[in-house]
């Protein structure tokens, strides 16, 4: 990981995002107090001194959103430090979390679980600490994206290790949400993995906003890094379904893939742009429609934040750039027709077929009583349709100018308002060049434009082969016997005496190696060997990752010595899943995760049976063939109480399902 004191840009604002988080969480506290006093007291004296602090803590709490906006909206930071003039791209934020530690709980597991001496294994601890510290500071290049996604592959490994389905081993982690800086606790480590996975994402949309745009690899590398973040966030929607926190839920990942795929279709026109676009008919029909795709994807991205539930923590800056974008772009379309309809005369040798055709397709319709090939032969038609799209496309400019003065935190964004002003004042500047006619006369609206690619935009998978990582605790022997949800008597020592060189027992399997086909009345089954054990040393040597024919040889050298093995007995594993997981979120609407957090305040009837209250987080029946680990919430909870009161996403909720 990179130094995290180096005072770099992209390092000051993450640390302003952790001190951020840290004072919404005191806010958020302050304002779950007051709200838990408010409800308890009846004192009219008190009720109003607490509905004032109510009204600072909220003022406060506004604030600190607004600040935390403004970081997200700190697009500069990102962009190539090359002078260019380009619209700035949006990267997002990576998610900050707390330390966690890590010794105690995984040496007490290996000590009562495997019951191996734990201090063998502080080494593999240190590293598996010091890699997740590694992770919250990656370099923004495909280094740190592979050391998170070594980290992420560790987790399966871990999880699989020290996890069991029955309990919760005592690490609690602790993530804090992109967008509101409202904290999620929890011990599952489900949490910590689609975390991880957030990061990367973001990580790679960094990746894409550093990328030099005046270079065609650089745009090339631009359009690769976004269409991977998108796939990285469509994945994480697809796996961990309901997740505690809201910049993981899957209304809000729906709106960040979108995002990205528009960012990388944005950074495909410009690459078509790149060698500069030539005053030629079929390049400016070509141009047409590429602009205009580029323009509908941001309308539709657009749309998709100004809807509940993520209009309330989308920021509003990334919002209204959505809409220039798309008025920016739009306007540009209608340019690029102008140009050809006032520059481009038809002349005796251009063939009219192919001309009409191509102008066809950018249109849905024409305006009525005006005909293509009409339009091309006519040069007054020809110049009305032409000052009709260069009107539109200066409506568009002026719409995104006013946008974009209208929201301070755009509005000190220098190269997003010359983009704008230098666009506007070329269109404006094409419009005074065209012969002086009484517009009065010209009705003509122009047709909006069809848009067209020939450069398919899709989500790129991540490769997680790719990157191959070595179990951590890879000593602890084989994972397919040795995990966390197996259970064993404790290893025990069986000294064997030789019987005319027969064990009495033979020996199966891969590794480790199992004894079966014991003879009951050997020497081998009056010490304590059980048929199905599994034979783990052999002379004090451990042979857990060796196979049949290397354990017989390691008996073969022993000679006629007795010996010395280390067996241990598969035990009944069928628990229960405990009903509950301990969690602690604080201020997550209920609109998507919090829901059966409120089962507390359910009044169940002491006459009848309660029903067993569902896990917060489940496994998922529809994902559960897709990913080994899924989070997922229950659909419905038994019994719940049908008036509940709104949560607002600074609100504390206080059960016995959270955690302080």
């Amino acid at each position: 990981g990179c130094n995290p004191l180096a005072e770099t840009g992209r390092s000051k604002l993450q640390n302003q995002r952790a001190v951020l988080n840290q004072q919404i969480l005191r806010a958020v506290r302050m304002r779950a107090g007051a709200e838990n006093l408010l409800r308890a007291t009846t004192n009219n004296k008190v009720r109003e001194q607490v509905l004032l602090e109510l009204s600072f803590v909220n003022s406060d709490l506004q604030i600190l959103k607004e600040e935390l906006e403004g970081l997200n909206i700190s697009v500069e930071v990102y962009q190539n430090a090359e002078e260019t003039f380009s619209i700035p791209l949006v990267p997002l934020g990576l998610k900050e979390t707390k330390d966690v530690d890590f010794t105690l709980p995984l040496k007490d597991f290996i000590l009562e679980h495997y019951s191996q001496d734990s201090s063998e294994y502080e080494d593999e601890i240190a590293d598996l600490m010091d890699l997740r510290q590694a992770c919250r500071t990656p370099s923004r290049d495909e280094a740190g994206i592979e050391m998170l996604i070594s980290y992420f592959l560790q987790l399966g490994y871990v999880e699989n290790r020290f996890f069991p389905p029955t309990r919760h081993i005592g690490v609690l982690f602790t993530w804090y949400d992109s967008f509101t800086g409202v904290p999620v606790c929890q011990q599952n480590l489900l949490l910590e993995k689609a975390s991880v996975l957030f990061n990367i994402g973001a990580l790679y949309t960094q990746i894409g906003t550093r990328c030099n745009r005046q270079t065609q690899a650089g745009l090339e590398n631009a359009v690769d890094a976004f269409q991977k973040a998108a796939g990285v966030l469509s994945y994480l929607k697809e796996t961990f379904t309901h997740t505690p926190s809201y910049d993981m839920s899957p209304a809000m990942l729906n709106v960040l893939v979108k995002m990205m795929l528009a960012q990388a279709r944005e950074c495909v026109f410009e690459q078509i742009g790149l060698s500069g676009i030539r005053n030629e008919f079929f390049t400016l029909v070509k141009m047409t429609q590429e602009v205009a795709k580029v323009g509908e994807v941001y309308v539709l991205v657009n749309t998709a934040m100004n809807q509940e539930p993520v209009k309330e923590n989308i920021p509003y800056s990334w919002s209204k750039l959505a809409q220039i974008k798309s008025d920016h772009y739009k306007a540009l379309a209608h340019y690029f027709i102008a140009t050809i309809l006032c520059d481009h005369e038809l002349q005796p040798g251009d063939d009219e077929d192919e001309q009409e055709k191509a102008l066809s397709q950018l249109y849905d319709h024409v305006p009525e009583g005006l005909m293509v090939l009409a339009v091309l032969k006519d040069k007054v038609q020809r110049k009305q349709l032409g000052k009709a799209h260069l009107r539109k496309a200066i409506v568009y400019h002026e719409e995104a100018l006013r946008v974009c003065g209208l929201c301070k935190k755009l509005r000190n964004i220098e190269v997003l308002q010359e983009v704008l002003t230098a666009a506007h004042k070329r269109s404006l500047l094409k419009y005074a060049q065209q012969e002086t006619e009484d517009d009065f006369l010209s009705l003509i609206q122009a047709p909006d434009i069809l848009p067209k690619t020939e450069h398919k935009i899709e989500t790129i998978a991540p490769q997680f082969s790719k990157v191959k990582v070595k179990d951590f605790f890879h000593k602890l022997g084989p994972l397919t016997v040795f995990s966390a949800k197996q259970r064993w008597t404790a290893p025990r020592t069986i000294c064997l005496h030789h019987e005319a060189g027969e064990l009495g027992f033979s020996l199966k399997g891969g590794s480790p190696v199992q004894v079966y086909c014991l003879d009951p009345v050997c020497s081998a089954a009056s010490a304590g060997l059980k048929e199905g054990d599994y034979i783990v040393s052999v002379g004090g040597m451990d042979c857990k990752w060796l196979g049949v024919n290397e354990v017989l040889e390691k008996m073969r050298s022993v000679g006629k010595q007795p010996i010395e093995l280390e067996v241990i007995s598969c035990q009944d594993t069928a628990a229960s899943l405990h009903s509950k997981s301990a969690t602690y979120s604080m201020g997550m609407q209920k609109t998507y995760s919090l829901i059966c957090l409120a089962m507390d305040e359910d009044k169940i009837d002491q006459t009848k049976k309660a029903p067993l209250k569902l896990p917060f987080l489940s496994w998922g029946t529809k994902n559960r063939q897709k990913a080994a680990s899924t989070l997922c919430l229950p659909s419905a909870v038994a019994g719940s109480s049908q008036n509940k009161k709104k949560l607002s996403p600074f609100t504390l909720l206080n059960t016995e399902s959270s955690l302080y």
